[in-house]
């Protein structure tokens, strides 16, 4: 499973930094560090995916920051595209080549774990996690109750809709329940006089596994279920509420309120959706691309079932932990106490490193108090009910079968989509392929 994609404008943010040739060495993978001489620096490695892009020119001040201030543990960070960044840490600690400080998709830390790739938290720098930081941000970055990492990105979901084609259909704002939900699409979906869609009303989407999958599961938490159960070793979607998530993207799409043959990422801005469920990410990209008509986009909670129940949505993130074949583990958490966790001056007010960054390039972290403080001046309104979820959302399961698992619900939700399935078949197929996925021995 792959967190939301941004392509054509929409690509996912990526950074690379490079020091000079002098300090090439890595101080996990190499016999030595510097050059070999008494007094050579410690090199630590950072492999991420972001390759190129915002988060180059924001992490950018960071890092030479760092090396800039440290003659003893300088940071070098290589970067790999998001596709082969899995498969990267894999193969490379298969063969006594992994980088010191890893940056992955939290979805992936139970594999990972399982694999000897992470190393645990050292208990200071777990707690300063655990009470800096929300709980669905603490529960992406542990396993097992076991803290692995800073969380980086943070990202929550939410309803994106478009205000002037609410209001054209005679829909005063956001639908708060389901039923609301339902009866908005229906009224704002149009069609030409030979029957062709011109506006969906909700956009549902086989675009990649985070679209198809993100807004499943961000309905089925707002339903108060759970994809996998609470020890990890079975699907809860075979649920009340999974079978209610089922049925309403069901009928949704038996209607015509939704084409899930249709890219969201195109339609909503060419104002061809009126309504659909995204992450936070979003936000900055239709700013861009919408220009002037960003003004009609209106970003409101997850709507729940009905108007009494609780709130909940998907989270989802990344996070930097360390390699559990890092020869300097004490030095390469240092850093990531330092950008994570001390604090600098950022326009009258103050932030972490990270925080910063990340809001910089219209992202957001796990650090509540930061994101109130840096988007409380003049920050995009649009942004704050991702912010507001951080303190309701339901991190992404990350058991050691979870991409797997991720994918296998894709295929049977596209099923159900294209009438190739019935509810019932999709959910009993759903159960079976991923409690047999999760349940095994990794």
């Amino acid at each position: 499973m792959t967190p939301a994609r941004r392509t054509a404008g929409l690509s996912r943010r990526h950074f690379a930094l490079a020091l000079p040739s002098a300090l090439l060495a890595s101080g996990c993978a190499a016999p030595h560090q510097g050059i070999g001489r008494p007094g050579d620096p410690i090199v630590l490695t950072l492999l991420s995916h972001y390759a190129s892009g915002e988060l180059k020119e924001a992490l950018q001040g960071p890092v030479d920051e760092w090396n800039a201030a440290h003659d003893r543990v300088k940071v070098r960070t290589k970067a790999v595209e998001f596709t082969d960044l899995l498969t990267t840490f894999m193969v490379r600690q298969a063969a006594g080549q992994g980088a010191d400080i890893v940056h992955p998709y939290c979805l992936w830390n139970g594999q990972l774990v399982r694999a000897g790739v992470l190393r645990p938290a050292p208990s200071e720098h777990a707690e300063e996690i655990t009470r800096g930081y929300g709980k669905a941000a603490v529960g992406s970055a542990s396993v097992g109750g076991q803290v692995y990492g800073y969380p980086t990105e943070v990202q929550t979901y939410a309803l994106y809709y478009n205000k002037r084609l609410l209001r054209e259909a005679g829909v005063d704002g956001p639908p708060r329940t389901w039923r609301e939900l339902e009866e908005t699409a229906y009224r704002t979906t149009r069609r030409d006089q030979y029957g062709n869609t011109l506006v969906q009303g909700f956009g549902l989407s086989t675009y990649d596994d985070s679209t198809t999958v993100g807004q499943t599961l961000a309905l089925l938490n707002a339903a108060g279920g759970t994809f996998v159960s609470a020890d990890g070793r079975a699907t809860a979607i075979d649920s009340p509420a999974g079978r209610a998530v089922f049925d309403l993207e069901h009928r949704l799409v038996v209607k015509g309120a939704s084409a899930p043959g249709v890219n969201v990422y195109q339609a909503f801005p060419s104002g061809q959706v009126a309504m659909v469920v995204s992450a936070g990410w979003w936000t900055t990209s239709l700013k861009t691309l919408m220009g002037k008509d960003y003004r009609d986009v209106g970003v409101a909670p997850v709507p729940v079932p009905e108007a009494h129940d609780k709130r909940a949505t998907l989270s989802t993130g990344f996070m930097l932990g360390v390699n559990a074949a890092c020869r300097h583990p004490r030095e390469a958490w240092e850093f990531l106490r330092w950008l994570n966790t001390d604090r600098v001056g950022v326009k009258g007010a103050t932030a972490t490193r990270m925080s910063a960054l990340q809001v910089s390039v219209g992202s957001l972290t796990g650090r509540a108090d930061d994101m109130r403080t840096l988007l409380g001046q003049g920050g995009d309104p649009n942004l704050h009910p991702f912010l507001d979820a951080l303190a309701y959302a339901v991190p992404e399961p990350n058991v050691p079968g979870a991409q797997q698992a991720k994918s296998l619900l894709r295929k049977n939700i596209e099923a159900l989509w294209t009438g190739q399935q019935s509810v019932d078949e999709a959910l009993r197929t759903t159960r079976r392929q991923v409690d047999q996925e999760v349940s095994r021995s990794w």
